[in-house]
């Protein structure tokens, strides 16, 4: 995948089924993670790489003071306009960024966080350098990636769903890209190639994610994640029956009723 498919990726009715069902379901609890560990260094100036629809910018703007200056950056404008759409509790400058390129000048922020994007960039090394880059000395680099899928229960029932249906040519997105970037050996490796020889932080933080019904996380994963760009290549009526299948698979393994599945990731902390 290219920077340019990336941001495409992430467009047409995905950005507003992203926000409605995946960021209360699987996102919002690490963006307050994330807050959190932002706010214990005190930064005074703060860039966000591949933000999405601002779910980790909302509680930046909400919990750091005032003074502090928050930019926010994505490679899809499409989420971009979203998260604008949204609003923010306070002034935040969003731009629209390829985290391979940024265009900022060396040195220009205390802290550099990206929430669940570092699996999509193409050059994950050259990304790493780029956030390195524009860290004064002594700043901070906090990310977080997915799991294996098998620590994540609904993007994995979703992902066996949608290989009973399409068992010759099973879509893989899931698996490749969203859970495809777990190895610490293999994140070591690329934040050391960007610039960070000092110690890198590791913390696996397992937490629960919720929803109204089997069918609101079939929507989420199905519809609402490019996943459905795969569904689509493959059959272009065939969204509405892979979600009937996700849904039923998800009730049959997790009930009717309220669902609740676990989900786990690595948040990575990394120092200029």
């Amino acid at each position: 995948m290219n920077t340019s498919s990336g941001g495409r990726a992430f467009a047409g009715p995905i950005p507003q089924l992203y926000e409605q069902y995946l960021v209360p379901m699987i996102f919002d609890p690490y963006a307050k993670d994330m807050t959190r560990r932002v706010a214990s260094i005190a930064p005074m100036a703060v860039l966000e790489i591949a933000a999405g629809t601002g779910a980790v910018t909302r509680h930046l703007a909400t919990q750091l003071p005032a003074a502090v200056s928050i930019v926010s950056t994505d490679l899809s404008q499409e989420m971009l306009d979203h998260a604008i759409s949204l609003g923010t509790s306070r002034a935040v400058t969003w731009r629209q960024a390829d985290a391979m390129n940024l265009p900022f000048p060396d040195g220009a922020f205390d802290a550099v966080v990206c929430q669940f994007g570092a699996m999509f960039f193409p050059d994950k090394a050259a990304a790493f350098a780029e956030a390195h880059r524009v860290l004064r000395p002594g700043g901070t680099f906090l990310f977080n990636v997915w799991d294996r899928i098998e620590e994540n229960e609904f993007a994995d029932c979703v992902t066996q769903a949608m290989a009973n249906l399409f068992p010759d040519d099973p879509p893989r997105f899931m698996v490749r890209l969203p859970h495809g970037y777990y190895d610490q050996a293999v994140i070591g490796n690329a934040l050391a190639q960007g610039g960070f020889a000092g110690a890198i932080a590791f913390d696996t933080v397992a937490t629960q994610s919720r929803g109204e019904s089997p069918r609101t996380v079939a929507v989420a994963y199905c519809q609402g994640t490019p996943l459905r760009n795969e569904l689509e290549a493959r059959d272009a009526s065939i969204l509405g029956e892979a979600t009937d299948i996700a849904t039923a698979a998800i009730q049959e393994r997790f009930g009717a009723g309220p669902v609740t599945g676990k989900i786990q990731a690595h948040i990575i902390s990394a120092r200029k």
